[in-house]
């Protein structure tokens, strides 16, 4: 027990990591397909951007597929969804990445 407990004390704590915690972000290859997508473009896209850049047919099977995964992607705070500007007419489903 001696040499145990002296073996533990000799192993040097971790150092802290000064790397935020990265949100989870969901397996599946659709998800790498469009988080991809946002790093290629670096500017915000709609849904609808999203079907085209994936080369998806514009239906709205797909979009809606897609808009869930985006929302999804929202609520892990992997994307933003700003909020529309009244001025002139507000568009909303405009989904970015976040600020660094």
């Amino acid at each position: 027990m001696r040499i145990t407990r002296k073996t533990l004390l000799d192993i040097p704590a971790p150092a802290p990591t000064d790397e935020p915690a990265r949100p989870d972000v969901p397996d599946h290859s659709a998800y790498q397909q469009i988080l991809t997508t946002f790093a290629d473009t670096g500017k915000p896209l709609r849904a609808r951007d999203l079907c085209q850049a994936l080369d998806l047919p514009i239906v709205p099977k797909n979009t809606e597929g897609i808009r869930s995964k985006l929302k999804r992607l929202v609520t892990r705070g992997i994307l933003t969804e700003p909020e529309p500007e009244p001025e002139p007419e507000p568009e909303p489903g405009l989904f970015a990445q976040p600020c660094p």
